[in-house]
């Protein structure tokens, strides 16, 4: 996975080596990326400020069903590859009703941190660029596209991949992030690091994405790109 666009994931676009971005969204100007969190809150540092978090009842009943129903729609799909436009739509409608239960600052919440999968994007090409183009997937197999958050500010974008069937390699980014207002995030990144068997380097510069949280909960966090691109990530366990 290489460089622009884990929403968090935003994402990389692939072997021409452009710049870096996360799967984020931007906020006045976004790029349509957002690369897009098991903690318990005991466990968490506050994030740079004090945190308010909704009554807990609004993470029960509906939303639940509707988290089962998102994540059942996407699972196994090869990240939304799979889908046709009709489930792509439907896994829409389903976001579109979880977004009214979204806590009121999500920005601020502390289940943002920990680590989350890149289970779907309504863009194949947003996470992952390049790499998940129709050629980039019969080249690159997508094995994993990991996005980590840890206190108080930093995010870690990974997307592991095996070119051929037989050599494995990854694609890493560090940023530090920055909440803009109570629902988009800004991430500044270093350069990407690209591994690939035993080389390792560096190439590129800085890039900077945007991510507005449109939902969080303990199992899966929904963001939304500027083009209107949809991205699901998954809690890892």
């Amino acid at each position: 996975m290489a460089s622009s666009s884990l929403a968090l994931l935003s994402s990389f676009r692939g072997p021409e080596l452009r710049k870096t971005k996360l799967l984020i969204s931007h906020l006045k100007h976004p790029s349509d990326v957002s690369f897009s969190f098991q903690c318990r809150r005991s466990r968490i540092p506050p994030i740079l400020c004090s945190v308010s978090v909704s009554d807990p009842q609004v993470l029960t009943g509906r939303p639940d069903d509707l988290v089962a129903s998102i994540l059942s729609k996407v699972t196994e799909t090869d990240r939304g590859v799979l889908l046709s436009k009709e489930q792509q739509e439907e896994v829409t409608r389903v976001a579109q009703e979880l977004q009214k239960y979204c806590v009121a600052e999500p920005v601020r919440c502390p289940l943002i941190f920990g680590e989350w999968d890149v289970v779907y994007c309504s863009n194949p090409t947003s996470p992952g660029g390049g790499y998940r183009s129709a050629f980039g997937r019969l080249v690159f197999r997508t094995k994993e596209m990991i996005q980590t958050v840890e206190a108080p500010d930093t995010v870690k974008n990974k997307v592991s991949f095996s070119a051929l069937g037989f050599l494995d390699g990854e694609v890493s980014l560090k940023g530090r992030l920055k909440a803009l207002d109570d629902c988009w995030i800004q991430v500044i990144f270093e350069a990407p690091q690209l591994k690939v068997g035993s080389l390792e380097f560096q190439y590129g510069g800085e890039s900077e994405v945007k991510l507005k949280i449109t939902y969080i909960d303990e199992k899966i966090r929904l963001g939304k790109g500027s083009r209107g691109s949809l991205f699901v990530f998954q809690r890892r366990k």
